[in-house]
C-alpha cells in the first residue's frame, strides 16, 4: 500500500528552495536537510531525498546558453537593411 503524499507541493517547493539556496553554506544535502527541515516542518530525510533530486534535475538540464548555441542561432539578429 503507498503512502499519501503528506506535503504539499508548495511546502516542498519552499523548504527545497531553501535548501539550495543555503547548501554551500552547509557544505551538504544531508546537513542542510538537518538543519532547515525542522524549521519548515519537514522531516529531514525527506528534504534530504527532495535536495538530492533536485540537484539531479538540474545537472541533467543543459545549461541556458547551451541552447542559444546551434546553428540556427548563428544567423539570428544583427541584420542590416540589404
Amino acid at each position: 500500500m503507498l503512502m499519501p503524499k503528506r506535503y504539499p507541493p508548495e511546502v516542498r517547493e519552499k523548504a527545497v528552495r531553501l535548501a539550495l539556496d543555503r547548501l554551500e553554506e552547509y557544505g551538504s544535502a544531508y546537513a542542510a536537510a538537518h538543519a532547515i527541515g525542522p524549521r519548515v516542518d519537514v522531516h529531514p530525510e525527506t528534504l534530504r531525498v527532495w535536495i538530492v533530486a533536485a540537484l539531479k534535475r538540474a545537472a541533467e538540464k543543459p545549461a541556458a546558453w547551451t541552447r542559444l548555441s546551434g546553428p540556427s542561432w548563428s544567423g539570428c539578429g544583427g541584420r542590416t537593411g540589404s
